[in-house]
């Protein structure tokens, strides 16, 4: 996923909470759903911004060498900079573009 693209804030944002249950019919049930969406993001911008500072990576670094590399410093900015992972599965969740199925209520429908 291209994270720099997202169209989410990246500041704190005030939402109706009511909007959030309209895919669900609950709020709880829509927080769970963002949250976990959120974690998976946040994974992958972890992985994404390690393997990136992987690259630039010596086996013997020194007191200077960690000082003086500029390349990671900027990587680690640029990621600071984007949305944080709540603002891009809140945006997400939003637009529609999480998919999302509960087996509880799934099966409560095929016993009725």
């Amino acid at each position: 996923m291209d994270f720099k693209k997202t169209k989410a804030p990246t500041d704190t944002t005030t939402f109706n909470v009511m909007d959030f249950c309209k895919e669900t019919g609950n709020i709880y049930e829509s927080v769970v759903i963002m949250s976990k969406r959120a974690n998976q993001i946040g994974a992958e911008m972890k992985d994404e911004l390690i393997q990136k500072l992987r690259e630039f990576a010596t086996s013997n670094e020194t007191l200077e060498e960690t000082f003086e590399n500029h390349e990671q410093i900027e990587i680690s900015r640029r990621y600071e900079r984007l949305p944080k992972p709540t603002l891009i599965a809140t945006k997400e969740f939003q637009d529609g573009n999480i998919y999302f199925r509960n087996p509880e209520k799934e099966k409560n429908r095929l016993d009725d």
